[in-house]
């Protein structure tokens, strides 16, 4: 058999999404927003553990933090399939995931200002 089967010239690599997550579609954890920042943690990747070249190169991607939203356009793999490979890794400690601050748990910036006065006249 031919090593060539795999890769078709326009398309690239002919791999199904399911066979990167090993079958699993949904997270262990909760879910990723696109607007989420991942970096990776710096821990060094276990001996015991054999990374695929995709979770390679997601933890290069996140040397640096970056968004869910453009990691998933770098790595040009559905976003289903990234936020499964992005659950492994953090399992394993090497990413980890900064949720944005929902709105509502925002502080009004004026109560801030009037803190802040409270405190210059203190």
């Amino acid at each position: 058999m031919s090593a060539d089967r795999w890769l078709d010239g326009d398309a690239g690599p002919v791999v199904r999404p399911y066979t990167l997550t090993r079958g699993r579609t949904r997270l262990r954890d909760d879910a990723l927003d696109l607007i989420s920042v991942v970096e990776a943690t710096g821990v060094p990747v276990p001996s015991r553990l054999r990374l695929d070249p995709e979770h390679r190169r997601l933890l290069a991607l996140c040397a640096s933090s970056i968004t869910f939203a453009d990691l998933t356009s770098e790595i040009d793999l559905p976003v289903g399939v990234v936020r499964v490979l992005i659950d492994d890794l953090r399992d394993e400690n090497l990413l980890r995931v900064l949720k944005p601050t929902p709105a509502g748990d925002v502080p009004d910036e004026l109560v801030l200002r009037k803190l802040l006065n409270g405190l210059r006249a203190l």
